[in-house]
This record gives structure tokens, C-alpha cells and sequence, in this order.
């Protein structure tokens, strides 16, 4: 009993090393919860670090494909009361049993991943729409089922993290442009009629791809995705009011994405300046702590 005990805790520590290591701006949030839910809060973000970064570590597209698909495998046995040999799995196998966790959120965020990864090199989402949708079933599904453990049930709290984690998700998308130019999946994250409006599409070989080459283009297309990210804000922070009070730091992570914005701002919206990657989402990490730090003791986000 000792050693599951301890297996357990072992498991724990490996999730909050990997948000801490993979998404320290998020994980600092986390550590605002209050302790009843940070375990929980722990497991869920570590399993979007394993999902989000699938894609990215694997040395073949195929292979970052069969891991997420082994992820939405392991849902169904984790739900199946069957052992995983994995820490993350072990970690939210526990949470899932002690707080009833809901298998269909879970299971929606793994398929939005799973449909992104599948992407084809010309398949372009038409619209920003679409990218909201998939901000929508991977952040803000996240921020569901934080509230979830937590045993809050607000229908103003769940349209809140609606609009925070479409913001998130909108903002980490554009940060990360430069990246996935490198390894050519910039596609998938400049919806088409955003990039022929700003001049950024090209045809080869019959084909219709995005051409980075236009930094003005591209500022302006990122601007233009932006501001609908900055209008989510806007409207979580208008519900401000009706939110109950053990949701809102829940809902800190609107505080990294309004970061992540003013640096967009800052930098002219060009996602390819050094300025970005600097501090914790261009900011120095003192002044990023104690923003979060002034939010959370306001209970604002």
C-alpha cells in the first residue's frame, strides 16, 4: 500500500515537473489554486503538455499521430479502471476517480489534437472561426475541467473560461508561427481568408500555400487575430461580476494571454521578433510573477 502510495506521489511530481518545464506561464497560475484543486489542475495541464507537444518531438509526423492516438487510448482504460505505466496516465487515472472527472471533455481534447495532426500541407482552415473552435476544445475545455474538480458548477464561469482559453489558445497559436515555419506547419494556424486578404496566399503547382516572406502582411494578419483574442478577453472580464468568486483564479490564465498581447503589441505584431522569446512571454519573470500575483490577490483575471 506504501509503495502505490508513494508511486502515486512520484507520479505527481513528474506532472507538476512537466507543466513547470513545458509551460511555466501556466504553471505559475496553477500554484494561485487553492490546494483542493491543484492536484487535479497538475494532471490536466500535464496531459495537455503531453498532447500539445506530441506533434513537436516526434522525429516523424506519424510517430507525434500514434502517440496522441495511444493518449486517446489510454482515456478509455483509464475509464476501463485498467493500469497505465505511465506517470502522467497514473496521476489523472487518480484524479479521474476522485473527481469525477467528465471522459467526454477529456476525450475532446485529445480529438482536436488528433484532427490537427492529421492536417494535410495544403489543408488551410478557411476561417478564424475554425481556429476558435479548436482554441475552444483544447484551452477552454482545460479550463472546464479545472472547474469540474473543483466542484464548481457557474454558467457564467464556464462562459468566462469559454473566452479565456479562446483567447489563450488564439495568442499561443500566433507565438508559435515561427516554430512551426521551420518545420513547415505554419498552415495550420493562418486561416485563409485571413491570409488572402492580407495578401499572404500563393499558388504552386496547383497548389494554395501561405507565404511568409510579407512581414507586413504578416503583421497585419497576426493583428487582425489578435484583436479577436482581445476581444475574448474582453468579454470574460465583462462577466467578471457574475463569475463566483472560488472560480476566478480558475480563470488566471487570461492574465498570461493579455501578456502575450501587449507584447504583440509592443513588438508591432511581428511574431518573428527576438523580444518575444524573452523573460516569460517577453516580459521579465519578476514583473510576470507579480502580475499574476496583483490579479489573483484582486481575485480578478
Amino acid at each position: 500500500m506504501q509503495g502505490a502510495s508513494g508511486g502515486l506521489r512520484a507520479a505527481f511530481s513528474y506532472c507538476v515537473h512537466q507543466v513547470r518545464s513545458y509551460d511555466y506561464h501556466h504553471y505559475l497560475c496553477l500554484l494561485d489554486l487553492p490546494p483542493s484543486m491543484r492536484k487535479a489542475a497538475f494532471a490536466l495541464r500535464a496531459l495537455n503538455v503531453e498532447t500539445s507537444r506530441a506533434m513537436d518531438v516526434a522525429s516523424d509526423p506519424r510517430i507525434g499521430l500514434m502517440r496522441l492516438l495511444w493518449w486517446q487510448e489510454a482515456i478509455d482504460k483509464i475509464y476501463a479502471n485498467k493500469l497505465i505505466e505511465h506517470p502522467t496516465a497514473q496521476a489523472l487515472s487518480s484524479v479521474v476517480s476522485e473527481y469525477r472527472i467528465s471522459k467526454g471533455w477529456l476525450k475532446r481534447s485529445i480529438e482536436a489534437r488528433i484532427k490537427d495532426a492529421r492536417r494535410e500541407g495544403t489543408d488551410i482552415p478557411e476561417t478564424i472561426e475554425e481556429l476558435e473552435m479548436y482554441a475552444e476544445d483544447t484551452a477552454s475545455t482545460l479550463l472546464y475541467l479545472t472547474l469540474q474538480a473543483g466542484g464548481i458548477k457557474s454558467t457564467a464561469a464556464d462562459h468566462a473560461a469559454s473566452h479565456v482559453g479562446k483567447a489563450s489558445g488564439l495568442l499561443l497559436l500566433l507565438r508559435s508561427l515561427p516554430y512551426h515555419a521551420t518545420r513547415n506547419r505554419h498552415f495550420s494556424y493562418i486561416p485563409k481568408a485571413v491570409a488572402e486578404k492580407h495578401s499572404l496566399l500563393v499558388k504552386e503547382g496547383g497548389r494554395t500555400e501561405i507565404c511568409l516572406d510579407s512581414r507586413e502582411g504578416l503583421s497585419d494578419a497576426v493583428f487582425e487575430m489578435a484583436s479577436v483574442a482581445n476581444s475574448h478577453l474582453r468579454k470574460a472580464r465583462e462577466l467578471a461580476g457574475t463569475v463566483p468568486a472560488e472560480a476566478r483564479p480558475v480563470l488566471l490564465p487570461a492574465v498570461p494571454a493579455q501578456v502575450l498581447l501587449d507584447t504583440l503589441s509592443r513588438v508591432q505584431f511581428d511574431v518573428f521578433d527576438p523580444r518575444l522569446a524573452r523573460g516569460v512571454l517577453g516580459i521579465p519573470h519578476l514583473l510576470y510573477q507579480l502580475k499574476l500575483k496583483w490579479y489573483s490577490w484582486r481575485r480578478k483575471y
